[in-house]
């Protein structure tokens, strides 16, 4: 597979995405550990009073031994968007046994500048030639290696589709595609030496 340095298509969606364009239709990952379901990662779109785009992105994932939970982790998170800038965003996170919380770009002064890092949440993509993102878990920026390789087929839980791969490394390394529309379609990774994969909800 041949390491490539434009994703222009994925830019062109994001765009119209972004704009006043009808609201993108939900996406909903169901999510498998080696293998075995451990819960699903939502992302739902609407629109605001103002016309601003509405991302709510609701994460809940478990592990079972029997009637014990030995692992759990949440995460909550809502993003604004506005003429295709981040207005602003708020995340809840449940890991390791506690929340944490955060919020900007609502009634404080942000010190994020949201142009610069766009959100680690996997649903617009990623441009190869950035090198940070916001990390949507901390509020706290992130320093990444993005990787984007030629389109392939690539099998969804709707049947096969020709997405493009993109390696984002950070805190984890992820594999995510997206399809020829910019779609996200499917996500890997290996977290505490589980592999992780997303399967696209028919």
């Amino acid at each position: 597979m041949t390491l490539i340095s434009s994703l222009a298509p994925l830019a062109i969606a994001v765009s119209g995405v972004l704009s006043d364009a009808p609201v993108p239709q939900d996406i909903r990952f169901d999510v498998f550990r080696n293998g075995s379901p451990m819960g699903a990662h939502e992302v739902a779109f609407s629109r605001t009073d103002a016309g601003d785009l509405r991302v709510d992105i609701d994460i809940d994932l478990s592990v079972r031994f029997g009637p014990i939970q030995v692992f759990r982790y949440e995460h909550d998170a809502t993003e604004y968007w506005r003429n295709g800038d981040l207005v602003a965003v708020q995340a809840a996170t449940f890991s390791d046994g506690e929340w944490s919380r955060w919020q900007a770009g609502f009634e404080q002064a942000s010190q994020i500048d949201f142009d610069v890092l766009p959100p680690s949440s996997h649903w617009l993509g990623y441009d190869p030639t950035l090198s940070a993102v916001l990390n949507t878990e901390t509020g706290e920026a992130m320093e990444v290696v993005i990787e984007s390789y030629e389109p392939a087929p690539f099998d969804t839980g709707a049947g096969s589709v020709m997405a493009r791969r993109v390696r984002m490394t950070g805190s984890l390394t992820v594999d995510l595609w997206y399809d020829e529309s910019g779609n996200w379609v499917g996500c890997e990774f290996e977290a505490r030496g589980q592999r992780i994969r997303y399967v696209l909800a028919t």
